[in-house]
């Protein structure tokens, strides 16, 4: 199992599954695989997808031919016990662990585009989750992350300023600090 593998009773986890308040309601010990994955460095970014949109298979049309192992995958994401999931190798079970990542990132691409997506990105934005424009004469303006493209791996994120409206506002200071030094 990979070192960021999903376990809601794993030691490393156990001081935040007791401060988590979306844990699972039958049990306050236990963290929601959506919340733990939200958590973790690198996915800052993203927002916690309510459970009843993943649920609708309107919101997932298509995305089963795009994802390997796609039901097991969903089954993790949703905290699913899987029937057959302890039949899988160490192997297959990482190749799951990617899909779901993989996975929870289509997904939350569609969600935010819905109208409470749009909200938690609002809400997330208004706490300078995403960062400030670095400009001084943004005034600290909050940013926003910014996919360029709706095709998986074909473009990185990018940060916008709307103050100054410069798309990949970090990239462009280092290049300008890489300039002068």
């Amino acid at each position: 199992m990979s070192a960021n593998a999903y376990n809601p009773l794993d030691e490393h986890h156990q001081s935040s599954l007791e401060d988590n308040s979306t844990s699972y309601s039958s049990d306050e010990n236990e963290q929601t695989w959506i919340s733990w994955f939200c958590t973790l460095k690198g996915n800052e970014f993203f927002c916690e997808v309510d459970e009843e949109y993943i649920q609708d298979d309107f919101n997932l049309s298509g995305l089963s031919s795009m994802i390997p192992y796609y039901d097991y995958a969903l089954d993790m994401i949703l905290d699913i016990e899987s029937p057959n999931g302890s039949k899988l190798t160490e192997q297959q079970h990482e190749l799951v662990e990617s899909a779901a990542e993989l996975l929870y990132g289509l997904i939350h691409a569609r969600y935010i585009l819905s109208n409470r997506g749009m909200i938690s990105m609002l809400e997330k934005y208004k706490q300078n989750h995403f960062g400030r424009c670095p400009r001084v004469a943004c005034n600290n303006q909050s940013c926003l992350p910014v996919g360029t493209s709706d095709v998986f791996r074909t473009a990185t994120l990018k940060i916008f300023c709307p103050s100054c409206q410069v798309l990949n506002i970090y990239s462009l200071c280092l290049n300008y600090f890489k300039s002068i030094l």
